[in-house]
């Protein structure tokens, strides 16, 4: 058995072998996961709130920005640490990120004294305790990339692997415990705990690596080479962070409570589509890096991924074509949310296009090019401005000519069948500009 694993791993090389491995030891989890998401959420959760799990969630995502934006920043640099061996400069830079997401959740706090009242008055949600759940959730899943980047770096693909297996048990009991006393709040607990025991376990799996004498790392010089860095990724994080939180928030509140909740009951078929994506994005980042590093293009792995990204979501959308319908109906509350099946192939179709594009940008990123971001950070802004204008042009009929009203009234989103055709287009025209981009001549050969 041995000898046919070492022969499989001969043939298909180290990218895609991890892939296949990262893959196959996360779908245990993810069983629980879709659990979650089928079953316990829409058990206890009222169905006139179901829709806000989305946008909670995003704003959590929100709120953790800046601790995000700065671990984000100083992955390449893990990479470059861990695959040069220097583990004392690589402890304190990660005892320096992790001090500095410390500090960036004291600016969330703050932030969410004004920002979160309004953003539960508009998704139509009670507060209660909920604020601090949702800043405990974004301050751990900010801080726990920070480790699993330095796993990814070191390729401990084995290491992520079984943490991401065991994660997904200790999230599904926590919430079991927590859900029935308050549905949105156990929830969040549950969120939390998952990045808090990946956080420990990656500690446990990098003590031989951090348990050399810290080396200076944190001198003018560095300072001066990633402030420029820093601000890109700030931009970019700024602008996809609006982005989502505009896009979720627009489902909630301009969509009848019905359609938001199917929205989310789709959504928790159509992202089984998405489980390659997050395995091939995870090995994607090293193997890109060392192939810049070599002054090689990645091209061929990202063309290669994607394909594999559209066979394996073809695949997973085509029964439901046939089975949507009664299997959404088999669930808690189903009845109400059978009728949306068509929403599940939807946006799988629109989760391959956002997926060639992550990889696009996953590589992008690992050979230090940022060009791409003068045009997708632009991308970014717009569609949510045009949500906004779209969805609010109510306020101003008054003062602006009948045609333009009438342009607003036909193309005003009260439906999700019309929103999903603006999430479409958005994400047809930044996939397009990705393959522009990719195929553009520059320099570097192609692996072989």
């Amino acid at each position: 058995m041995r000898s046919f694993l070492h022969q499989t791993h001969e043939r298909l090389g180290d990218f895609w072998w991890y892939s296949l491995l990262l893959f196959c030891a996360t779908r245990a989890a993810d069983v629980l996961n879709a659990f979650v998401g089928l079953w316990l959420v829409p058990k206890y959760v009222d169905p006139a709130e179901l829709g806000a799990v989305l946008p909670l969630a995003r704003f959590a995502d929100f709120l953790a920005l800046p601790a995000a934006v700065f671990a984000n920043t100083f992955r390449n640099e893990l990479t470059r640490l861990s695959v040069a061996r220097e583990y004392g400069r690589l402890k304190t830079l990660m005892r320096g990120v992790f001090l500095a997401a410390a500090a960036f959740l004291f600016v969330a706090i703050v932030a969410s004294r004004f920002l979160l009242p309004m953003f539960l008055e508009r998704i139509r949600i009670v507060e209660g305790s909920l604020g601090w759940l949702i800043l405990v959730s974004s301050f751990l899943s900010a801080v726990h990339p920070i480790f699993n980047n330095a796993l990814q770096s070191l390729k401990k693909f084995n290491s992520a692997a079984l943490i991401g297996v065991v994660g997904a048990p200790i999230r599904l009991v926590t919430m079991l415990v927590f859900m029935p006393l308050r549905a949105l709040s156990g929830y969040f607990v549950g969120q939390a705990s998952t990045p808090a025991f990946n956080i420990v376990a990656s500690v446990c799996c990098l003590r031989r690596e951090l348990a050399v004498p810290a080396a200076p790392y944190w001198t003018r010089a560095v300072v001066r080479r990633f402030a420029r860095l820093l601000a890109i990724f700030a931009a970019s994080a700024f602008a996809s962070g609006v982005c989502c939180v505009v896009e979720s928030t627009v489902l909630r509140q301009r969509l009848p409570d019905l359609d938001s909740a199917g929205y989310y009951m789709a959504t928790r078929f159509s992202e089984i589509a998405g489980f390659l994506t997050v395995t091939l994005s995870f090995t994607l980042f090293p193997f890109a890096a060392e192939l810049a590093a070599k002054g090689k293009s990645a091209r061929g792995l990202i063309f290669k991924s994607t394909a594999a990204i559209v066979v394996f979501s073809a695949l997973v959308a085509l029964p439901f074509f046939f089975i949507g319908e009664p299997l959404l109906s088999l669930l808690p509350h189903g009845e109400r949310y059978a009728a949306y099946w068509w929403a599940i192939p939807w946006l799988i179709g629109i989760g391959c296009l956002t997926s060639f594009a992550g990889l696009f940008a996953t590589a992008e990123i690992s050979a230090n090019r940022f060009g791409y971001l003068k045009w997708m950070i632009p991308l970014d802004l717009i569609y949510p401005a045009l949500l906004l204008v779209v969805t609010g042009w109510g306020y101003f009929t008054a003062c602006a000519p009948d045609a333009v009203n009438a342009f607003f009234a036909a193309h005003n989103i009260r439906s999700l069948g019309t929103m999903l055709v603006w999430m479409t287009a958005a994400s047809l025209i930044k996939a397009a500009l990705c393959l522009a981009s990719l195929l553009r001549p520059r320099g570097g050969a192609e692996p072989h």
